[in-house]
């Protein structure tokens, strides 16, 4: 995947089928919509791209907006080199951008920068200032420049509902084995392991607690998770928990913090990720620090179950 940012010269004389979206979570409708993109590219001896955004549009226009995200920008970038296309190119979205009609981004944009001769149109995607045309007015402005505008199919006949805010509501909820089916690939968050409050220690189950690296990254429902841990190359079981510790009146302070199985070791300032497969139950405030940890025993007990299904 060659990928386009400012190096607009690489697209001179080519002829691309392409598709556009923010593509947060690159997840199972995006990829249908691209398998469908790169057999239309082949049917017309054309190149495939895949035209995103760096930044969150709504981030750009509004400095208040703080997007909740299932991918970091790197980790989107991951997913779509692994999409298998030809072209990934990388629009700035500024406001002057976002003044643009559908027919202004149409024509500036897509055919005279991005070299778009057949434009796939996710199957409810909207674009142009306001969104006020639609998939009929950009079949139209496209005839006029030559290019083929399409309509993409919805996935599995739009029975199955798949879009990154159903995603965000389930790992909200705590469904993170459903978010995973979606995605096509378990969530993850990444970080760096720093100093804790060292409690957990101090009753069998020291954890790693995780700076996460992007701030707006969902995080899933508080409480405990059976989750993979990616440290150093290797991988080992892990017993996740989000939530503000309300055993040890930890106050406001949320903290994500993973006790690693069959594992011990100096690991501060490590990097770290994480990988959500069940979710194992709710936040719980104990009555004493010995019922927390008989508690912890049969948590660990049931990662352990779990991962090693």
């Amino acid at each position: 995947m060659i990928i386009i940012h400012d190096n607009w010269e690489s697209l001179a004389g080519k002829s691309l089928a392409a598709t556009i979206g923010f593509f947060d979570g690159v997840h199972l409708g995006h990829r249908f919509l691209v398998e469908e993109l790169k057999r239309k590219a082949k049917e017309r001896n054309l190149a495939s791209a895949v035209i995103t955004f760096a930044q969150h549009p709504r981030a750009v226009l509004h400095a208040d907006y703080q997007p909740k995200l299932l991918n970091s920008f790197r980790e989107k970038m991951a997913h779509l080199l692994d999409l298998d296309v030809d072209y990934c190119i990388l629009l700035d979205f500024t406001e002057e951008l976002s003044r643009y009609s559908a027919e202004e981004f149409i024509t500036k944009v897509l055919a005279e920068k991005c070299q778009v001769k057949m434009l796939l149109i996710g199957y409810d995607h909207r674009f142009g200032h306001n969104r006020e045309d639609g998939f009929e007015q950009y079949v139209d402005y496209g005839r006029t420049l030559g290019m083929e505008v399409v309509q993409a199919s919805p996935y599995n006949d739009g029975k199955t509902k798949v879009s990154s805010s159903e995603i965000r509501r389930l790992l909200l909820d705590g469904h993170v084995e459903k978010a995973d089916e979606l995605l096509t690939y378990p969530y993850v968050l990444q970080g760096t392991i720093v100093n804790g409050y060292k409690v957990g220690r101090t009753i069998g189950f020291p954890t790693a607690n995780i700076a996460v690296d992007e701030p707006y990254k969902v995080l899933p429902k508080v409480g405990v998770y059976a989750v993979w841990v990616y440290i150093a190359g290797k991988r080992y079981k892990g017993m996740l928990y989000i939530g503000k510790r309300p055993t040890v009146h930890n106050g406001d302070n949320q903290t994500v913090e993973v006790h690693i199985l069959d594992f011990s070791g100096d690991i501060y300032d490590n990097r770290i990720m994480v990988s959500f497969i069940y979710h194992i139950r709710e936040d719980i405030k104990f009555d004493s620090l010995d019922a927390l940890k008989g508690q912890l025993e049969k948590d660990r007990q049931e990662v352990d179950r779990r991962l090693r299904e």
